[in-house]
């Protein structure tokens, strides 16, 4: 994967306790020079509203950086949470890494 891409590899629960972390990783890649952010839900377990709340103020955050941040690899509970609030509109979501590496190299 090229420079211009950050990979966040969540694990567990996204949630209150664990959002610090995640926003913590979001601001460490701010000042990299990336131009997109692929956050990796594959081990991730459980996400709640404190958790897509981190996920609302990095995608807000990046935007403003002109970094884009994408999705890949959401389990069924979290897809739901995802279309319960619409936000399945907002984040572009990929059912893979492998798949957003293929979007990736076919735009290039």
């Amino acid at each position: 994967m090229r420079e211009e891409v950050k990979v966040i590899k969540l694990s567990g629960n996204l949630n209150a306790i664990t959002s610090q972390e995640f926003r913590q990783n979001v601001s460490d890649i701010l000042g990299s020079g990336a131009k997109i952010v692929l956050v990796d839900f594959q081990d991730v377990t459980f996400m709640d509203s404190s958790g897509l709340g981190a996920l609302v103020l990095a995608f807000k955050t990046l935007r403003a950086a002109n970094t884009q941040l994408v999705l890949c690899s959401i389990n069924e509970q979290v897809r739901i949470l995802f279309e319960l609030t619409n936000m399945d509109k907002v984040f572009e979501i990929f059912s893979s890494q492998d798949a957003f590496n293929q979007i990736l190299v076919s735009n290039n």
